[in-house]
């Protein structure tokens, strides 16, 4: 039934000695309730035995622990195990040493045995598996299967993790294929995957190096390969810049596309001169300004690993610290063979360290590894070079490289 008028608490009871510890009075809070053994309070009613000593406890010896202890390489013996995933492990254990001994025909057979057999519920030892096979056809010069593997496993993952390192693999098979542009493309994907990572900066800089030489190449063959003879009456100019090729072709019986008249005139074999003249200036102020911008990005992707890792210096100690130091000391080595002014170098630190902040940093250390699916995976990395560098190089460019459009603009005028 209801209860009729205001609640009240209900009193307990408290022994003697409780009421004691408590410090309770000795003359009775409720009147007319006193009793010879206590007094009734308000409260909980606590056993005498929370108050008693606790018992000692006799120090006894640990139970023994005996660990199971394998010996090198305890694979290679039967082990008799029913367990098909325990087989399976084995083998793969086995294959991970061939793979360590360079024997990668072995490691190859071992992780292809092993592929077939997995089941397909079994992703993470699968993926391991694949990796594994990709590595080792990389080493055997079977790159294009190699790649191929890579792809697939970069379809299937599902989280960021996954993705990482897919992308890892990537860029060994792309280094190993000595692509160049493939591995600076890798290496910038793992970097808008994971920007405050700075070894992946400090390669994708030399990567930028190695660019150069590559192009100065490119350049000098396309200087072979141009033709400039009014004997001829053709004129070729190739320009590997922007991938395209210019012809221009002089005819005697088509005036109207002819760009220069080859008539026996002295006066216009010195204007067809001096157009050749500039056409080669243009071409050698096109060279220079790209290697000075490959020099912007790589020297951009220095500044940037430094700054990380003189943010991370005040965190590590002992070789992990040595490491640091050592890569900024290099890094300041390979500095000097840039020859940008001090407020270039400056702007370069300013634009390169805008998020390099304690918060932004933390979150992308503890982040969690996102689960999503392939295509949202997809937006997480860049989809091109160009939106990588636009993002990163842009604002540098436009103050180290005003002259290109004008480059550019010269180029159509002559042509």
């Amino acid at each position: 039934m209801p209860r009729s008028g205001p609640w009240r608490p209900r009193p307990f009871c408290v022994g003697p000695y409780v009421g004691a510890a408590l410090g309770a009075p000795s003359r009775c809070v409720c009147p007319g309730r006193a009793m010879e053994s206590g007094c009734w309070l308000l409260g909980g009613e606590f056993e005498d035995s929370v108050f008693e000593e606790r018992r000692e406890r006799r120090l006894e010896p640990p139970v023994s622990y005996c660990a199971k202890r394998c010996e090198p390489q305890w694979f290679y013996e039967e082990t008799g195990s029913s367990d098909d995933v325990e087989a399976l492990t084995v083998q793969k254990f086995k294959g991970d040493l061939a793979y360590r001994r360079r024997e990668y025909q072995k490691a190859l057979q071992e992780y292809s045995s092993i592929s077939e057999k997995l089941p397909s519920t079994n992703f993470a030892m699968k993926r391991d598996v694949q990796e594994g096979q990709a590595r080792c056809l990389v080493h055997l010069g079977r790159h294009q299967e190699a790649l191929e593997i890579a792809t697939n496993l970069e379809n299937k993952a599902t989280n960021t993790d996954h993705l990482t390192t897919v992308l890892y693999l990537q860029f060994a098979i792309c280094s190993s294929l000595q692509n160049l542009e493939k591995t600076i493309f890798c290496l910038q994907k793992l970097i808008s995957l994971h920007p405050f990572n700075p070894w992946n900066w400090g390669k994708l800089a030399e990567a930028y190096l190695n660019l150069e030489p590559v192009l100065s190449a490119s350049f000098a063959s396309s200087q072979k390969q141009n033709n400039f003879t009014l004997s001829d009456k053709t004129i070729k100019s190739s320009f590997p810049h922007s991938g395209k090729d210019c012809l221009l072709c002089f005819s005697e019986t088509s005036p109207k596309r002819s760009v220069f008249s080859m008539e026996a005139s002295s006066s216009n074999n010195q204007k067809n001169e001096k157009a050749l003249k500039n056409i080669q200036s243009c071409m050698a102020e096109e060279r220079a300004a790209v290697l000075l911008e490959t020099q912007m990005k790589a020297c951009a992707s220095y500044v940037r690993t430094r700054l990380l890792l003189q943010f991370a210096q005040t965190q590590q100690t002992s070789f992990a610290l040595e490491r640091n130091l050592r890569t900024q000391q290099e890094i300041e080595d390979k500095m000097k063979g840039f020859s940008f002014k001090e407020d270039t170098l400056l702007l370069i630190a300013e634009v390169m360290g805008e998020d390099i902040v304690p918060e932004k940093i933390r979150d992308e250390v503890h982040a969690e590894v996102k689960c999503v699916g392939p295509a949202a995976l997809t937006a997480l990395v860049i989809a091109s070079s160009k939106e990588f560098e636009d993002k990163w190089f842009r604002k540098i460019k436009g103050h180290l490289c005003p002259f290109e459009n004008q480059f550019h603009t010269e180029i159509q005028i002559l042509v």
